[in-house]
This record gives structure tokens, sequence and C-alpha cells, in this order.
């Protein structure tokens, strides 16, 4: 039986990088996004041309009801859940500076990037911790799609970068709960990649790149990050719980 691996924003850019590596790799995918399945058929069509089973389930991981609806679907469809990509995350509406930053925003960010994450991997953690106790050697594992914004402070969207070290957090916490399930827990924090997130800020990154802001200079692809999550979702990794990757060209590399 196929793995089953659910990617959050697996329609677009990161999430469809890693959909594309992870089908390569014979897994079923549960795609879920925001976007009417009638905006993604033809995304859904190029990933199950590869053989496995690839459905789409549409919803806003902020929403608990969606997350809810999401899962039992998934269940109920797919039968499992061996693998969460938490990848869906939203940047704010209008970059501001800190001292400008609205509440509005702020909770606007939180709600998907952190608190749906949060509960999300809840929900799918309880959910695989039933299946480990069926059958102990199946492997699971939780992989959590951040940023080096977890780090590295931009000062004009600081809600974006709370929710990222926020999500550092929620890593953590599940690797260290989720252990004597033997459910490791992963999270990689991608850089400067190229999606439709970045396009608004494109003329300033190729600068910053050309002078030398990445060791590696380039900007970084949604292949990029869809090679280590599937490596990781292949089980690669299996005494490495916690750990963080960076997938930024050497970014937060410290140099003189």
């Amino acid at each position: 039986m196929k793995k089953v691996a659910l990617i959050t924003g697996g329609s677009r850019g990161i999430g469809l990088g890693i959909a594309r590596r992870l089908v390569l790799r014979d897994f079923s995918l549960a795609i879920n996004g925001v976007r009417d399945p009638g905006q993604v058929e033809e995304i859904m069509a190029e990933l199950r041309s590869h053989g496995p089973e690839v459905n789409y389930y549409q919803g806003n991981i902020g929403h608990s009801e969606d997350r809810q609806h999401i899962v039992s679907r998934i269940k109920d469809e797919m039968g499992r859940i061996d693998i969460l990509v938490n990848n869906a995350g939203i940047a704010p509406k209008e970059r501001k500076d800190i001292l400008e930053t609205t509440e509005e925003s702020f909770d606007y960010v939180m709600g998907v990037n952190l608190r749906g994450t949060f509960f999300l991997t809840q929900l799918v953690a309880n959910l695989m911790v039933g299946q480990k106790k069926e059958n102990a050697e199946n492997f699971n594992c939780i992989i959590n799609v951040s940023s080096i914004s977890a780090t590295i402070a931009s000062v004009d969207r600081g809600e974006y970068c709370i929710s990222k070290a926020g999500t550092g957090m929620v890593t953590a916490l599940f690797a260290a709960r989720l252990g004597e399930f033997d459910i490791p827990v992963y999270e990689i924090r991608p850089g400067i990649i190229k999606t439709d997130m970045t396009a608004g800020v494109k003329e300033k990154y190729d600068k910053l790149l050309e002078n030398d802001l990445c060791v590696q200079a380039r900007w970084g692809e949604p292949d990029d990050v869809g090679k280590v999550a599937a490596s990781l979702a292949d089980g690669n990794f299996p005494y490495s719980t916690g750990q963080v990757i960076m997938v930024d060209g050497g970014l937060s590399l410290p140099r003189l």
C-alpha cells in the first residue's frame, strides 16, 4: 500500500515542489489549498500522470472546521496519513514597519502560519499515534516548512517572522512529545526561494544576491526544498527528530 502524504499549500510554490518530488517517490498525495478545485485541475493532472493517487482537499488550515473536514475526508477516502508536510503559509497583505503593524495583520498571519500549523499538527499527530499502535513498523513523520525568518529579523514584516519563530517551537514541542511513539518531527527553513510570495520583491533580492547575500549566489527553487522533504519523508533520517535543515544557499552562514 502506498504511503499517503498530506501537503498543505501543496498546489503552488514550495508545496508544489515538494509534491512533485514525493509523487516521484511513489507517495499518494493529499494536496490541500484554498483555491477552488477548478483552478488546480492542471496541476493535479500533472501530479496524477506519475501514477499514484492524488486528491485535492480545499480548505483554510487557519479555520478549525476546515482542518477537521480535511483530515476526516482524507481518512475516509485515502485511509491514513503517513506524512504531514506543514507548508501552507501566508505573508502580510501589506508590508509595514513594526512600529506600524496592525493587530488585524498580526492575527491574520498568525491564524494560518502558527495557530493553523499547531492545531493541524495536533490533529494529525493523534491520528499517527493510533496508526503506530496498529503497526509500529510503519514510518510516520511530520515536516514543518518554516523560513530563515525564524531567526533573521525583517522589520517590515515582523508578524511573519514571529510566526516562523513560533513554528520552530512547534517543531521542538511535537518532536519531544512524539518521541515515545517513534514519530520524528523535522523543520526545513528555506531562504530566498522563487515563488509567488517572493515575486513582488524580486528586484530587491536580485540586487542582494548580486552583492553576496548568499554563499551560493542564486535564487533557491521549490525543487531545492522538495529534494530535502522527499529524503525526510523516505525515512532517511529516522534518528534526527527535532532537527532543522537550512535550505538557504548559505545565507545564514556567519561570514567575515
